[in-house]
């Protein structure tokens, strides 16, 4: 039987209490050195293929730009950037969208919905009822969709990404605002800020409990 080296033992021993010694300092110095994301995208986007960043779950790996039949130009835009943003979620995302008929992004927000992400959406129920809604394709994904019911609009337009970041600008989320309007997005993570706006989602969100519909609302007036 091989004698057992104490010194060497005892040398491991001391490495590992060291290294966990160590380690909140490590955590610590990571977490100083990363900066909190804050990024600000202007619109029009230019029109570019998307198709590498909306693969559904268990697809096919994505081709690689040169392999791709699409016409579109494989390059960054503000639309690709916002994609980027959204999927991001690894655990939850809130809408609260006034307009919402692009079919990208209703593309995204049922990927991270089959991903397992926890998806809510506020929106307005007029909006939601027009030609090219992507309200009505949330809902029979099985996404938790909620509206409201009385005389103002619900003009909101902001997204919070896992509690962490959040998404707001002039952008309704439409192809037409996205390829034709002069529109700004930011995104930041801002812990404040987050938090009001998902105070905010929160307050909208019991409010708009289907619960306390009226089954006769008051029509709205025109702006």
């Amino acid at each position: 039987m091989a004698k057992v080296n104490w010194r060497l033992v005892a040398a491991a021993f001391a490495g590992v209490a060291l290294a966990l010694e160590a380690l909140p300092s490590l955590v610590r110095w990571l977490r100083a050195g990363r900066q909190p994301r804050h990024e600000v995208l202007f619109f029009p986007s230019q029109v570019t293929c998307t198709e590498a960043l909306l693969q559904a779950p268990g697809a096919a790996p994505a081709r690689s730009p040169a392999d791709c039949p699409c016409s579109l130009p494989h390059s960054e835009s503000s639309l690709s950037r916002l994609l980027r943003a959204l999927l991001s979620a690894r655990s939850s995302l809130e809408l609260c969208l006034f307009a919402f008929s692009s079919p990208q992004l209703g593309r995204a927000v049922q990927l991270l919905h089959q991903r397992g992400v926890r998806v809510r959406v506020i929106t307005d129920c007029d909006y939601m009822a027009l030609n090219g809604s992507q309200i009505g394709l949330l809902r029979k994904a099985g996404i938790q969709v909620r509206h409201d019911q009385d005389l103002g609009y619900m003009h909101h337009k902001f997204a919070i990404v896992d509690k962490k970041v959040l998404i707001t600008g002039s952008l309704n989320w439409t192809t037409q605002a996205i390829q034709n309007n002069r529109e700004n997005v930011l995104i930041m993570e801002d812990a404040e800020y987050v938090r009001l706006f998902l105070e905010e989602f929160e307050r909208i969100w019991e409010e708009f409990d289907p619960t306390k519909y009226s089954f006769f609302p008051q029509k709205k007036r025109s702006c």
